[in-house]
């Protein structure tokens, strides 16, 4: 409801994140007028937010990521000490073992940073979070890392192919023809393999993410 979209952003300014004097708050507090999406946006962009109007889901989630950041500034010494009751019984061991076992993917700062890098990398957006903090996992292993970006630098260096050995299937009556359009044929068959390629990396790609039970490639078997 936009009406109720409005008297929330305005509550979280008024009550929360209180970036603008109570004076300057006028435009935001005019829910009713006509130019309170301008006001809006001028007000995401004075508290840095980095989406933009129309992303209302992330808005909501990075403002109130905020807000409670500064709840917990003004509150620290009451907040410091809080545990939450289902890690309270944690052992020690395995938190140190595995440092992301207990990231809280609801966390509006996880969303807008995992949201901020799918944007980045030019990322479909997908509604669960892990999923597309996996997709870029897979990208960045697969062409960020050095290995990769110094092997996709390589030149390929090309065999002599003797074209004689190739049948072209028709005859156009002339020779020379007849051996450009053998190159062509081999060029092709080239573009389709290369095609074909990418084509399984993709599918291996997806697998990874979404396949459940786990699919492993290389083993040529579903299950761990």
């Amino acid at each position: 409801d936009e009406t109720e979209f409005r008297n929330f952003i305005v509550w979280l300014e008024d009550q929360k994140i209180r970036h603008y004097k109570i004076e300057d708050r006028g435009n935001l507090r005019n829910i009713h007028s006509d130019d309170w999406p301008k006001s809006f946006e001028k007000y995401m962009k004075d508290v840095n937010c980095p989406f933009k109007i129309h992303e209302r889901q992330e808005t909501v989630d990075w403002l109130l990521g905020l807000a409670v950041r500064l709840e917990y500034g003004d509150n620290a010494d009451k907040y410091k000490d809080s545990t939450p009751d289902g890690a309270k019984n944690t052992d020690n061991t395995a938190k140190n073992a595995e440092p992301l076992i207990h990231l809280d993917v609801n966390n509006p700062d996880f969303k807008a940073g995992v949201m901020a890098l799918a944007n980045l990398l030019q990322i479909q957006r997908h509604d669960d979070y892990l999923v597309m903090l996996k997709a870029i996992r897979i990208l960045v292993q697969e062409r960020l890392t050095q290995d990769a970006i110094a092997k996709a630098g390589q030149s390929k260096e090309g065999l002599p192919v003797a074209l004689e050995k190739h049948i072209l299937g028709f005859d156009t009556g002339d020779a020379v023809l007849n051996e450009a359009a053998q190159i062509l044929r081999l060029l092709h068959i080239e573009e389709l393999r290369e095609l074909q390629t990418k084509i399984n990396e993709a599918i291996v790609a997806v697998q990874a993410i979404i396949a459940d039970p786990k699919t492993d490639h290389r083993l040529g078997k579903v299950g761990r």
